[in-house]
Parts: structure tokens; C-alpha cells; sequence
């Protein structure tokens, strides 16, 4: 890694993602997910846990004072009815790290339960895009640090993205405020190569960048949108974070989040390690009416509304089309 603020952080970061990388790689790779339904009906993986918890082990014993606002908790697990998934997630995590107790692990997932702000803390997506995770498709391990409601380091894995210039599968996409962005290959974190987003500046032709779910993104009215742009490429479709990633390294210009249902308020685990592969990119990320992303509120985007990531020349212009579109 080159010299940075955060050079350990951005060491540990990339180790701990790499190592949750395996382990849904092995999961998915069996087709047996042992998925459960939470309380918003949105399902969760023996990945999702097994993801959370070796993550959260390697930020808690490298920065014992910090605390960490990640997706899930341990709840679930804990009921005497889900034994077997339990002991499925700490099975998983014994390939990682060998003689994992069912309480250790369950104490990793837990290290993820904060939901207040705090001048310094990390925060993590344990798999971003559960469903396209079930599907084989895409998904990626999400996770930031922040400093005083800034991200500051994010380290975002891709394990089932491809690229037109190889066959390789699956990519790490990290960068630090002020240093660039950066994409290596899962099987080589160290080989860094700086990415950046396209240079293009005709709305017409952009590149819109889609959730498969139209249930995380109002489909109709980025179709307005691209209609007030003039566009008539096909969008590029793909769960997760990867969005943030397809943008970053140039394959896309725009990639909206626009809310479903009234008073919807994002989670800072679902933006901030791809805002900030963006920014450092030459992107800009705002919310839909133009503000920078509050990251300083705790566990909730409270104060931002949807989503606008754009290649950032482009930025002003699609601002004013989601006026126009929404008026």
C-alpha cells in the first residue's frame, strides 16, 4: 500500500474483506443459504452472518476503541429454533479462522449492533445485495471508516464482477479521502490500479447504472430522467454496491436511488464505502436535491433524500433533469 493517513487502516480493512470475500464465495458456491427473513421481510445469509462476524473480528482487535454500525445482529441466531443455521455460520467461519466458538462468533456479529454517531467508527454491509447474492449474481462487502461524519477509507469487494478486458472474476475496489481510487483483482489486493470515471459531458450519451430490484429504486422515474437527457442506451443492471464500482472505473455515468415510498431514509451501510470510490474517482455523489450525504447522523442518512452518483461532469445536468422529471 502506498504512504497514507490511514495506511493500517486501509491494511486491515482490505485483509478483512478479502477474508469475508471467501467465505461467501464457499457459501454461494453451494447454493445452500440457509436464509432467514427479518423483521422488514428482507432475507439474510449464513453469508451475511459469517461476513459480518470475521469482518467485525479483525476491526475490533485492530481498533478495540471503535465502535462499528453494521447491517445485521445476532437476534436472529440466538432463537432456539435457528440452532442449525447458527452452527452453519460458525462452521463457515471456522474456515477462516479455525476454532471459532459459537460464542465468539456471535460476539463478532454483535460488535456491529451500534447505531449512534461517534467521532470515529467504521461501518459495514456484510453482503450488499442479499437478493442478487441469491441469485449467483452480484453483491459486495461494503465497508468505511469515518471521521467525524466524513468516510475517510473504504474498502469495497465485488466477488462476482467481471471486466471486458479479462476473465479474471471478482474485484476490490478501495480508496482513501484525498489519495484516489484504486481496483485490484480479489486474488491480488496489492496490485492496485487508479480508476477513474468516464469523461463524459453529453447526458445523451451516458450510461444509466440500475438496481435489478426495482423495490430499492423508482424504475419509472429514472426513466423520465433519462428521457429529459435524451438517453437510449440500455442501463447497465446490477445489485449492490457494485453500482458504485461500475461508475467509479468509467463503465457507467449515472446510477440513481430514487425513493420508492414516502419518508424512506437510507442506511449509511448501503453508501458510504461507494461514495467514497466515487468521489475519489472524479465522481460526485449528492443526495436528489443536490446535498452532500450527512454521514454524521449515526446509523440513517436522516438528513439526505436519495441517491444521485454520477461520473461528475455530468452531475449538474442530471440534477436539473430529476427537477424537470419531478415537476
Amino acid at each position: 500500500m502506498a504512504d497514507s493517513h490511514y495506511t493500517e487502516e486501509l491494511r486491515v480493512a482490505v485483509q478483512a474483506v478479502v477474508e469475508a470475500s471467501k467465505i461467501c464465495r464457499h457459501i454461494q458456491s453451494t447454493e445452500d443459504f440457509a436464509e432467514l427473513s427479518k423483521t422488514d421481510r428482507s432475507p439474510v445469509t449464513v453469508a451475511d452472518f459469517g461476513s459480518q462476524a470475521i469482518v467485525c473480528k479483525a476491526i475490533s482487535e485492530a481498533f478495540p476503541d471503535d465502535p462499528m454500525i453494521a447491517e445485521e445482529d445476532s437476534a436472529a441466531l440466538r432463537l432456539p429454533d435457528q440452532v442449525s443455521v447458527l452452527n452453519r455460520v460458525v462452521k463457515e467461519v471456522a474456515k477462516v479462522v479455525p476454532d471459532a466458538s459459537q460464542e465468539q462468533v456471535l460476539a463478532w456479529i454483535d460488535h456491529g449492533i451500534s447505531r449512534d454517531p461517534a467521532p470515529r467508527t467504521w461501518t459495514l454491509d456484510p453482503i450488499d445485495g442479499t437478493k442478487g447474492f441469491l441469485r449467483n449474481e452480484q453483491y459486495a462487502i461494503a465497508l468505511a471508516l469515518l471521521i467525524d461524519g466524513q468516510v475517510k477509507v473504504a474498502a469495497l469487494a465485488c466477488p462476482n464482477l467481471g471486466t471486458i478486458e479479462s476473465d479474471e472474476i471478482g474485484y476490490l475496489f478501495t480508496a482513501v479521502r484525498g489519495e484516489g481510487a484504486y481496483v485490484s483483482s480479489l486474488s491480488d489486493p496489492t496490485d492496485r490500479t487508479r480508476i477513474s470515471t468516464s469523461g463524459c459531458i453529453i447526458g445523451r450519451d451516458a450510461r444509466f447504472c440500475e438496481s435489478v430490484e426495482s423495490g430499492h429504486s423508482d424504475h419509472s422515474w429514472s426513466s423520465e430522467i433519462a428521457h429529459e437527457l435524451g438517453i437510449s442506451r440500455d442501463s447497465v443492471r446490477l445489485d449492490s454496491q457494485a453500482k458504485y464500482a461500475v461508475v467509479a472505473r468509467g463503465e457507467a455515468e449515472i446510477y440513481l436511488r430514487l425513493p420508492t415510498k414516502p419518508g424512506y431514509v437510507e442506511k449509511i451501510w448501503d453508501h458510504a464505502a461507494g461514495s467514497l470510490v466515487i468521489e475519489e474517482a472524479g465522481g460526485t455523489v449528492t443526495d436528489i436535491h443536490g446535498h452532500p450525504l450527512d454521514f454524521s447522523r449515526g446509523a440513517l442518512l436522516s438528513e439526505n433524500q436519495g441517491i444521485i452518483a454520477t461520473n461528475g461532469p455530468l452531475h449538474a445536468a442530471v440534477a436539473t433533469a430529476m427537477k424537470n422529471a419531478n415537476s
